[in-house]
């Protein structure tokens, strides 16, 4: 089944993972992000972010550093559909966090989407935790922080972002 929006990871996933940044100068795209999210959005298929941003909770960031990287992103990647981040730490408990979830439902919510209509583009395996939790199907894009049981446990791994897309959306005509 082709979803009807496709939900993204932010660091690591769309754009390097430059750990803590507020920095919308230091944001640049994965390779092979602009070419996937071209195809999904050629085909009618809503975008999305979810992010965990936990530098918010550890006082290395502010909501407006986030906002900044995120007007960045858009200035890169062209607009998203919506774009939903948690500013909780590890240890705050709350129901947003990835592997948690939140941040998917409530993305979903804001798109009018079904979770079950989603799918979850990450880097790691809370990414791909989070997407089940909410019923949504996982695919995992690898990279060099990605540990070795998060790829054998994901359900769906694909070697680029672009390759994800074609897995959800079979191959370009």
């Amino acid at each position: 089944m082709i979803p009807q929006a496709v939900l993204c990871d932010r660091d690591g996933t769309l754009i390097v993972d430059v750990p803590y940044n507020g920095d919308p100068a230091q944001v640049e795209a994965m390779r092979t992000v602009p070419e996937g999210l071209a195809r999904l959005r050629a085909a009618g298929i809503r975008v999305g972010v979810v992010s965990n941003q936990s530098g918010v909770a550890r006082g290395d960031l502010t909501p407006d550093d986030v906002a900044g990287v995120m007007r960045r992103l858009e200035e890169l990647l062209g607009p998203f559909d919506a774009i939903v981040w948690c500013p909780h730490g590890p240890e705050d408990g709350c129901d947003c966090r990835k592997p948690g979830p939140g941040l998917v439902q409530r993305a979903a919510g804001l798109l009018g989407v079904p979770t079950a209509r989603c799918a979850v583009i990450g880097d790691t395996g809370a990414d791909v935790d989070a997407a089940a939790a909410a019923g949504a199907r996982p695919v995992l894009v690898p990279n060099h922080r990605t540990l070795l049981p998060e790829i054998t446990a994901a359900p769906a791994v694909a070697p680029t972002f672009a390759a994800a897309v074609e897995l959800l959306l079979g191959p370009a005509r």
